[in-house]
């Protein structure tokens, strides 16, 4: 007796293109070298998770045997854009088969795209019962150029003109997010459809809540938390901390500073591991901004960033003494970030739900453009001095595309950096953004960006493509809520189907 040998003459028809990488020359030497090492290692692995982040910040994947993933390695991998034309409800938002309007040809009858996977991120899951890795992959037109839709590559190009200016920017990730048990098992498929979202998950709150950074309230979520932070660690992940805020089971998590690119994908498989590792475990772990949850209190993702001189190693940002304060060069950066501030608000806070996180009522709530050393209430902290300064922008909600909500801020920053006059103010302000609250509700912040500059960071496609996508998503939250009149002040079931689940 012996085993079928099984041949399969297409297989390779779901590879993007044989030497897609050595023809387009997408590797620099580093993921040569690093792609050897995989290759070398793919016989201790059954599967490979191959990635990458939809405009929504939200990972699509496709698992892959090791086997499968030798070739695409090298070849790539055809991608449906589904992700592209789809809203938040899985509506269609952009006319794939009539006049899409979006300037990219391939997105007519839903064209394949090229998955390219960066041999960089390649990561072994720790845990399972298959040995599995994860990869992150880059989106490219059948031609070997990025796609025009890629959020991935406007981080990198924005990336790249602190490289043509002998800067590097360095960030550290604060994100609050929501713990709770699921109640029972029941998938939510009842409803469900395109731009129809079935039943949110049935939880139940972790603990009380209102009990901010007591030592016997994180034990409440210790048993749960402690072999996640282990789990976060054994991935490679800078962990600093876990701590408890002030909801009922709201968590927050700290990282050490990264490098912009290395920020935006440890926060993308920062989520989708939490959320996998809870839900492995009976609970469901959500970043959604402010849940339907009795006494919740919004959450916020909170985007930590100075910027090095390449050529000194020194912060730009930093002052001496014990005063504190930024240099003018932190100024300058802080200036743009608030020129800019309503045009690229969307990137930050995309979501119907996350303004409600953004009125008075929350006393802590980044309301005001404006800076500040101490008012938690301005969009923008000054943090430490010298060789420690930094801006902590507190505006992001923690379901935010995690590659456009720091592009956003970067390009945002660079441009008050290389702007030809100088900061005018040398102390709290409201900036060059002018005096005022925060985009109070999505619709505010779209009609902002589409009458903006979005384009200069995100080019006309993606820029088209995105107001497509949060167009779609206003109406038919418009529309459930003629049907069903919110009540003032209230999380609508709409926002709980909509966002507890998938983010």
């Amino acid at each position: 007796m012996y085993a079928r040998s099984w041949s399969s003459p297409a297989a390779e028809g779901s590879v993007g293109r044989p030497s897609f990488v050595a023809d387009h020359g997408l590797w620099d030497e580093a993921r040569t070298a690093a792609a050897e090492r995989i290759e070398a290692s793919l016989a201790d692995l059954d599967f490979v998770r191959l990635v990458f982040g939809d405009p929504h910040g939200l990972a699509r994947s496709k698992t892959l045997t090791a086997e499968a993933f030798r070739t695409v390695l090298r070849n790539g991998m055809n991608f449906s854009p589904g992700p592209f034309v789809f809203d938040t409800g899985h509506a269609v938002a952009v006319d794939f088969l009539g006049d899409h309007g979006i300037g990219v040809d391939e997105i007519a009858g839903a064209g394949n795209f090229i998955l390219v996977p960066d041999p960089l991120t390649f990561q072994p899951l720790p845990g399972g019962d298959a040995r599995t890795a994860w990869v992150i992959g880059d989106e490219y037109l059948r031609d070997g150029t990025p796609h025009p839709l890629s959020s991935r590559a406007v981080l990198r190009r924005v990336v790249d003109r602190y490289t043509e200016h002998g800067l590097a920017p360095v960030l550290g990730l604060e994100v609050e997010w929501y713990l709770t048990r699921r109640l029972d098992d029941e998938p939510g498929n009842t409803g469900n459809g395109f731009g129809l979202q079935g039943r949110a998950p049935r939880v139940a709150a972790l603990n009380a809540g209102y009990q901010f950074n007591l030592d016997a309230h994180y034990d409440t979520a210790a048993p749960l938390t402690d072999p996640l932070a282990l789990h976060l660690l054994a991935l490679g992940l800078p962990l600093r901390s876990m701590e408890h805020e002030s909801g009922p089971g709201q968590i927050e998590t700290t990282f050490s500073p990264m490098t912009a690119l290395d920020t935006a994908d440890a926060m993308l498989l920062f989520r989708t591991v939490t959320k996998s590792w809870c839900a492995r475990r009976g609970h469901h772990a959500s970043f959604m901004s402010l849940p339907l949850l009795d006494a919740a209190d919004p959450s916020g993702w909170h985007l930590n960033q100075s910027v090095t001189d390449l050529a000194t190693g020194g912060n730009l940002f930093g002052t001496e003494g014990p005063s504190g304060g930024l240099s003018p060069q932190g100024k300058a950066y802080a200036e743009g970030l608030l020129s800019w501030a309503r045009e690229l608000f969307l990137l930050s806070v995309p979501t119907v739900n996350g303004y409600r996180r953004l009125s008075a009522e929350h006393s802590l709530a980044p309301t005001r453009l404006g800076w500040s050393q101490e008012d938690r209430s301005a969009m923008l902290r000054v943090v430490g001095h010298g060789a420690g300064a930094h801006i902590e922008n507190r505006i992001g909600e923690p379901c935010a595309n995690p590659y456009l909500n720091i592009a956003a801020q970067l390009f945002a920053g660079l441009e008050g950096l290389t702007a030809q006059t100088p900061p005018t103010d040398t102390g709290d302000t409201t900036g060059a953004g002018g005096a005022g609250l925060v985009p109070q509700q999505l619709r505010e912040a779209l009609d902002a960006f589409r009458a903006g500059r979005a384009a200069r960071l995100l080019g006309e496609p993606l820029a088209a493509c995105l107001a497509k996508l949060k167009e779609s998503e206003l109406r038919r939250y418009e529309a459930a809520c003629v049907q069903a009149p919110p009540v003032p002040g209230q999380v609508t079931e709409w926002e709980q189907r909509e966002y507890f689940g998938a983010y």
